[in-house]
């Protein structure tokens, strides 16, 4: 913990004198995390724990050379060493000649539903409680289910930057999150884990229906049989659309890929690239996103962007650097993937896909024949720079008469974002958040369908 004198805002403020006392420029990200979590695996609570993180991330700017250094003690002595390493780092850099320097100060807006103090001064054993209630649900609901893994986790994180442009702002923001993988045997019959989730910025998790639809969701893939290969209609849960998008098209919206050429949407804003029914927009001030803040890892003000509408695209996600290099306005979308611990890289907020008015049971009887994919695994090894992407989804659900039907044991997909996103041809109105994604059910028509 830091000294009980310096307060996070002391310390960047200081780091930042530090900075300017070395003739540079300075910028200083501090964060201070709090976790209370539970874990289940193989039928029981594991482990729970609470743990606490803190610490400071700071560049400079010497001339256009940049430096960066971070150090987990708040303390003047190692505000000092970490000022001293980074300036040193930036000394033997080479200059930049497209950095433009650090954000200038602009007046943030509050956020909505985004902090619970609840969830802030919640004791592991709320944690505990709460895992044991989804535990009980799921495998009291049947014999056959078994949970192979779960967690619930409240989190607490105060975030504070200031840079020698005038930057000083900070926040506060609380998670609730839980999630369950069940699986269910009966005779040699062992389904893939079944998966089933609840987050939230407020303490409002409904464990014990997390439980409950993830067993259900076990039980109804019990005797999975064999898919048929060929051109189908598949519907995504919200899972599977961000594990897609995550490495397709989300690559492609961010305008670090974009300058460097590895973007195929270059050069085409005011284009109609998709389907009209996709409308896809980034809104860093979403009341109670999980990723919505009132500034982004640089102190930039978090704003709604929007990407593409009725097909048409619109724009690209910008940090301050990449947007000073177009000579335009950053849209908020600077994040720290390790905290304090690393620099800022390009990535969405909260990425919305607008719904329909279509109720999820409708979407299916409009449906006919085709598959509903929850999820997917390897989405990773997508290409990004052309959007292809080959994913195996398990279990997976038959689609006939135009509602779910048979279990499958596995299917793989296969094509590029860019086709799937243009034979888009339904949306629900079942919006869930997941991750940065704010989604209803997608159905996309005529997606490559190999069987196994």
């Amino acid at each position: 913990m830091a000294d009980s004198s310096l307060s996070l805002l002391d310390a960047a403020l200081k780091a930042v004198k530090l900075c300017e006392a070395g003739g540079a420029e300075g910028e200083a990200y501090l964060s201070r995390t709090r976790t209370v979590s539970a874990a289940i695996e193989n039928d029981q609570i594991v482990k729970a724990k609470t743990v606490w993180e803190e610490g400071l991330g700071l560049r400079v700017s010497l001339q256009g050379r940049i430096g960066f250094s971070y150090t987990n003690r708040l303390n003047m002595e190692s505000l000092r060493e970490t000022v001293r390493k980074a300036l040193k780092l930036a000394g033997a850099s080479q200059p930049d000649k497209q950095w433009k320097g650090f954000p200038p100060s602009k007046a943030c807006r509050k956020t909505l539903k985004t902090c619970d103090g609840r969830v802030a001064e919640a004791e592991v054993e709320a944690a505990v409680d709460l895992a044991s209630e989804m535990l009980e649900a799921s495998l009291s609901l049947d014999g056959r289910v078994k949970a192979s893994e779960g967690a619930v986790n409240l989190t607490y994180t105060k975030r504070v930057l200031a840079n020698s442009l005038g930057v000083e702002v900070e926040d506060e923001g609380t998670w609730a999150g839980c999630y369950l993988e069940a699986l269910a045997k009966e005779g040699l019959d062992t389904t893939p884990a079944c998966f089933e989730f609840d987050f939230s910025r407020m303490l409002r998790l409904n464990v014990a229906e997390v439980g409950r639809k993830a067993a259900e969701l076990a039980l109804s893939a019990l005797g999975a049989e064999k898919a048929e290969s060929g051109r189908a209609t598949i519907i995504l849960g919200q899972p599977a659309l961000l594990s897609i998008l995550s490495y397709t098209l989300v690559p492609a919206l961010k305008a670090d890929n974009v300058q460097r050429g590895r973007s195929p949407l270059k050069g085409r804003i005011g284009e109609k690239v998709f389907s009209p029914l996709l409308t896809l927009v980034d809104d860093g001030l979403l009341e109670g996103g999980l990723n919505t803040s009132s500034f982004d890892d640089e102190g930039v003000p978090s704003q709604r962007t929007p990407l593409i509408e009725r097909g048409v695209l619109k724009g690209f996600l910008y940090d301050h650097y990449r947007a000073s290099k177009e000579g335009v306005e950053s849209t908020g979308n600077a994040v720290r993937p390790a905290s304090y611990a690393s620099t800022p890289i390009i990535e969405p907020s909260n990425l919305v896909v607008k719904p329909s008015g279509l109720r999820p049971e409708d979407l299916l009887a409009e449906t006919g024949r085709g598959f509903y994919v929850p999820y997917v695994q390897g989405a990773h090894s997508s290409n990004p720079e052309s959007g292809e992407f080959s994913v195996v989804a398990a279990p997976v659900w038959l689609v006939e008469d135009g509602s779910l039907s048979r279990p499958v044991r596995s299917i793989m997909l296969a094509g590029t974002v860019y086709g799937m996103l243009e034979n888009l041809s339904g949306l629900a109105s079942n919006v869930r958040f997941f991750g940065s994604l704010v989604a209803p059910w997608v159905r996309v028509e005529e997606v490559r369908v190999i069987g196994s």
